[in-house]
């Protein structure tokens, strides 16, 4: 597999620009990304991406995730809520500096934030 990461030394983010919205969500829900090295290739299940995902206050999601490479998540700020309804309601709630490692095809959420979070996500695909 090709390396998908450069070398990269400790720099200064811009934590204002470069935040798109995540593949899945719906566009009306305020989540945002920001890809801070490499790729993922989903199409041929390659690739590593680490990533920066915020939530907005009050954003919940209704359905289940389920995806094919693994994913290591860092509660960075802020609160989440795993396994609400589809209403928003229930689950189990987690505030910063928890960390959640999830093999391919594990199912995972609904999530919510009551007043905004802000994650580190890294996924990959296991090597050939």
């Amino acid at each position: 597999m090709a390396m998908t990461k450069k070398h990269d030394e400790f720099h200064k983010l811009d934590m204002e620009s470069g935040w798109q919205r995540p593949e899945g969500y719906d566009p009306d829900s305020g989540a945002l990304e920001k890809i801070l090295s490499g790729s993922l290739d989903t199409v041929n299940k390659q690739g590593s991406r680490t990533r920066l995902l915020k939530f907005p206050p009050g954003l919940y999601t209704k359905k289940p995730v389920l995806h094919d490479f693994w994913e290591e998540v860092f509660l960075v700020s802020g609160d989440l809520t795993v396994g609400n309804d589809e209403n928003g309601e229930g689950g189990t709630p987690f505030s910063g500096y928890t960390y959640a490692v999830r093999p391919p095809g594990a199912w995972h959420g609904p999530f919510k934030s009551n007043d905004g979070c802000l994650l580190l996500e890294i996924h990959y695909y296991d090597p050939v």
